[in-house]
C-alpha cells in the first residue's frame, strides 16, 4: 500500500542511555519520542523486539512473537510497586555507557526482574493481579509454549529443545502436563516477564502514536531453531525426522556482504504443510505484530519468491539452491484475513524481476540504500534518479558502515562518482558527508526516508550496530545520554529544517 511522504529515524532500543547497561523502555525512550516529534519525523524503526538467544543478535530470537525481557525498565517497576530503590540501589553496577556487555547485563538484569516477580507474587494490588489473568488468557495460544520452552531451557541452558528428554522434545501431552507442574514457578515467571514488557511497550507505543509518531517493526523471515516456535510447531519447518536438526537451512548466497555468503542456520519451512494449512501460523505472527508495531518491515522478502537454502552439515552457504516459495499465496491469504496490510520489503541482496513483480503486485515499498549507490556507474538502482515514489530511502541500514565510516574507507571511484553526482568540484569540496547523505535521502521522490540515529550523529564505524557474517561484538552499540538529543535544539532545527524544506 502506497504510503504519505514522511521521514524517520532507525534505532532499537537496547542503544538508548540507561544505568541498567542496555537500552530499555523507560525514560531515555520517551525522550527519543520527544526528540523526533521536535525534529519534525514521524517515523521510528525498530529491529525485531523479540528475546534474544546465541550472538544476542534480534534476528535470532526464543520467540517469533515474545517481547525481550532485557528492554524492561527497572524504573518504571518501582513506579509499579514491584522494585524498591533499595532493591535497586543493592546490585547496582557500573556498565559501559556506549557499549551493551551482555555478559554481565544479562545476569544483572534477569536477577533484577526475578526479584521484581517475587514481589509481585506477594503484591497486594488486586488490579495489576487482574490484568495479568486477562494477559494469560488472550495469549496463551503462543504464551503457554513460549513460557514452558524457556522455564524449561532454564533448567540447562546448554541444551537445544532437541536435546531434552525425548518425551518432552516430541511433545507428548502426559510427559508436557507432568513437566509443567514441575517448572509451574519458572513458567510463570516468564509469562509474568511477558506481561511487563508488553504492557510498557503498549505504552511507550501510544505515546508515539499521540506525537503522530509511527513505529515501523520488523519481522525476520525465518526463525531460530532452538525457539519456541520451531518446538511447538516442528511441522512447519524442514526438519531431520530423528534428530529434529534443520535439514535444509537458510541463508543467502555470496553477495556484496560476504564471498562465502551468509549461512543464518535456521530450518527453512515446509512451505507445502503451511500452504496447506491456510498460512495459519504467518496470519497468527502478523495478526500479533499488528496490536504493537504501526508498520511492518519485512526482512528478506525475497525469500517469499524464493530463497537459499543449504544442506545440513555445509560450513558456508555457497553449496545451496534456490527453491520457490509460495509467497503470492501467503500474502493473498494474509490480505483475505487481516485486510491491507503496511508492509514495508526489504528487497536488497539478489533481486530477481520476480521477486519485483511480488512485491509490486501487493504495492509494498522497496528499498534503497544510499551507500550501495556509489559503487558502478549511472545504472546503479540505488542512485536516486532510479527512485520511484512507493519506495524507502536509507542512508545506510543496521548492516551497513555508518555514513562517516564509509567515507572514511570506500575506494577512490566512489568518491569521484560521488562528486560528479552531486554536482561538486572535487572530493575535497566534500564537507560532513553525513549531512550531504541525509539531506540526499530527504529530498529524493521516495515516499518515506530512514535515517540511522549514527549518521545524525555523525558518527564513525565505532558506533556500527552488525556485521554480517560475524558473530562478536554486534549489536552492541548506545549513545551515551539523552542530553545529545534533548538539548542540542542546534540539531534538532537543523533535522526539522530539512524535513520541512523537503515536504517530509
Amino acid at each position: 500500500m502506497p504510503f504519505q511522504r514522511s521521514s524517520g529515524i532507525l534505532l532499537h532500543p537496547t542503544s538508548f542511555p540507561s544505568r541498567f547497561g542496555i537500552g530499555d523502555l523507560g525514560k531515555a525512550a520517551y525522550e527519543f519520542i520527544d526528540f523526533l516529534a521536535a525534529s519534525g519525523q514521524k517515523l521510528w524503526q525498530v529491529l525485531p523486539l523479540g528475546p534474544t538467544g546465541y550472538g544476542n543478535s534480534p534476528y535470532m530470537s526464543f520467540s517469533a512473537i515474545a517481547g525481550n525481557p532485557l528492554l524492561i525498565c527497572p524504573d518504571l517497576l518501582v513506579e509499579a510497586g514491584l522494585l524498591t530503590h533499595n532493591d535497586l540501589s543493592e546490585t547496582f553496577q557500573i556498565f559501559p555507557t556506549d557499549t551493551v556487555d551482555f555478559d554481565r547485563v544479562i545476569p544483572y538484569k534477569m536477577q533484577l526482574l526475578r526479584v521484581a516477580y517475587e514481589n509481585f507474587k506477594r503484591s497486594p494490588q488486586k488490579e495489576f493481579q487482574k490484568e495479568f489473568q486477562k494477559f494469560l488468557k488472550l495469549e496463551a495460544k503462543w504464551l503457554n509454549d513460549y513460557a514452558f520452552f524457556m522455564a524449561m531451557s532454564d533448567t540447562d541452558p546448554e541444551k537445544t529443545w532437541n536435546q531434552w528428554e525425548p518425551a518432552i522434545a516430541t511433545r507428548d501431552p502426559k510427559a508436557i502436563a507432568a513437566q509443567t507442574k514441575v517448572l509451574q514457578d519458572g513458567i510463570q515467571f516468564h509469562q509474568f516477564l511477558q506481561f511487563v514488557f508488553f504492557e510498557q511497550w503498549s505504552k511507550l507505543k501510544a505515546y508515539a502514536n499521540e506525537k503522530e509518531i509511527q513505529i515501523i517493526g520488523d519481522i525476520p523471515i525465518y526463525v531460530a531453531h532452538n525457539s519456541a516456535d520451531v518446538w511447538a510447531n516442528p511441522q512447519n519447518f524442514m526438519l531431520d525426522p530423528e534428530t529434529f536438526e534443520p535439514a535444509l537451512m537458510a541463508g543467502v548466497p555470496p553477495d556484496y556482504f560476504s564471498e562465502t555468503g551468509q549461512l543464518w542456520g535456521n530450518p527453512v519451512y515446509n512451505w507445502d504443510y503451511l500452504e496447506k494449512h491456510k498460512f495459519a501460523w504467518w496470519i497468527e505472527r502478523f495478526s500479533f505484530m499488528l496490536q504493537y508495531v504501526d508498520l511492518i518491515r519485512i526482512d528478506h522478502f525475497r525469500g517469499f519468491e524464493a530463497f537459499w537454502q543449504v544442506p545440513a552439515g555445509e560450513e558456508t552457504a555457497m553449496n545451496g539452491e534456490w527453491q520457490t516459495a509460495p509467497g503470492v499465496a501467503l500474502f493473498e491469504t494474509i490480505r483475505d484475513t487481516l485486510g491491507s496490510l503496511p508492509i514495508l520489503a526489504e528487497d536488497l541482496g539478489v533481486i530477481t524481476p520476480e521477486v519485483e513483480e511480488l512485491r509490486d503486485m501487493f504495492e509494498f515499498p522497496g528499498m534503497r540504500v544510499l551507500l550501495f549507490a556509489f559503487g558502478g556507474d549511472s545504472s546503479n538502482i540505488h542512485l536516486p534518479h532510479h527512485f520511484v515514489r512507493n519506495s524507502l530511502v536509507y542512508t545506510g541500514t543496521h548492516d551497513n558502515d555508518t555514513t562517516v565510516g564509509w567515507w572514511q574507507r570506500i575506494e577512490e571511484d566512489e568518491r569521484k562518482l560521488l562528486v560528479r553526482y552531486l554536482g561538486y568540484d572535487s572530493v575535497d569540496d566534500i564537507k560532513e558527508i553525513n549531512w550531504l547523505l541525509i539531506r540526499l535521502a530527504l529530498s529524493t521522490v521516495a515516499d518515506r526516508a530512514i535515517i540511522p540515529l549514527q549518521d545524525i550523529l555523525g558518527l564513525d564505524n565505532s558506533a556500527r550496530m552488525n556485521m554480517p557474517g560475524t558473530i562478536e561484538n554486534n549489536w552492541r552499540w548506545r549513545y551515551s545520554n539523552s542530553e545529545i538529543l534533548t538539548q542540542n535544539k542546534d540539531l534538532q532545527e537543523r533535522l526539522l529544517s530539512l524535513t520541512q524544506l523537503y515536504s517530509r
